[in-house]
């Protein structure tokens, strides 16, 4: 007799809130895809306009928050629970959460500083605290690197704006500075020319600035040349290695000496 209530009692149940959990479930994941495709769609419209990219990032991210919030209040109110009582429930408990998450909230306020002061935008190639890695997305909560072996990072909003930030991408040129030794018997005039030769025969190196060879230190086994270069910002890698190369080839043609660490090891009479 207990095994047969209970077997109705379930099917009591079922017949009661199984079309509305049904219901909320399918709200829940299809009202999560529409979000995530008005995400996009966002993205896409904003990039006809002039809107720059890291804000657009941003918004879409914002958007598909509180449309991700609307889908699950109408998942809740669909099961028969009743909104306004949640929401006033997570008022109550709106200290509580703000305690629990406030490296969450610092997060939200330091993105939005982010995309309003701009100090770097979507692909621009950053360092943050010794993190070398092209600008992905800034998100609400944190900010996605590319490094350069291809790995992704994601960072807090709120430790990026306390730490330093270098920004490879915000000036159109860069400066290449490359220090290059020769032996104290090697010609000096001589190397110095042929450095010059190498430098004004590779195009991506700019003109003006003027570039600037001169001898940096008299060293202990070297005579060391500075080079420094001017380039734009995204032939930089390009003239670096570069000039490492064609030094080392030219140097070898002209029979110039590149010292390195010697030990001379002295037998005593």
């Amino acid at each position: 007799m207990t095994d047969f209530l209970t077997q109705e009692r379930i099917l009591e149940l079922l017949s009661t809130y199984g079309l509305r959990i049904v219901g909320a479930l399918l709200i829940f994941f299809i009202g999560r895809k529409v979000a995530l495709w008005l995400s996009k769609m966002f993205v896409k419209i904003v990039g006809k306009t002039s809107l720059d990219e890291t804000t657009a990032s941003f918004l879409s991210s914002a958007i598909y928050m509180i449309l991700l919030l609307i889908v699950v209040l109408a998942a809740l109110s669909n099961l028969g629970v009743e909104t306004t009582s949640f929401v006033a429930l997570l008022g109550a408990m709106g200290l509580a959460i703000g305690m629990a998450l406030r490296d969450s909230f610092s997060s939200i306020g330091a993105g939005l500083l982010l995309v309003f002061f701009k100090p770097f935008k979507v692909k621009d190639l950053i360092d943050l605290s010794g993190v070398l890695g092209t600008v992905e997305a800034i998100n609400i909560f944190s900010t996605v690197l590319k490094t350069t072996d291809n790995k992704q990072i994601i960072i807090p909003n709120s430790k990026v704006v306390t730490d330093n930030i270098i920004n490879y991408s915000a000036k159109k040129l860069r400066r290449v500075d490359l220090v290059f030794g020769i032996g104290y018997e090697d010609d000096l005039l001589k190397a110095k020319k042929v450095l010059g030769d190498i430098i004004s025969s590779y195009a991506k190196i700019l003109k003006e600035p003027e570039p600037l060879i001169a001898v940096l230190a008299l060293s202990q086994s070297s005579v060391d040349f500075t080079v420094r270069v001017w380039v734009k910002t995204d032939d930089y890698w390009d003239v670096y290695f570069y000039l490492n190369e064609n030094v080392k080839l030219r140097f070898d043609e002209e029979k110039i000496s590149i010292p390195y660490p010697q030990l001379t090891v002295s037998k005593k009479p």
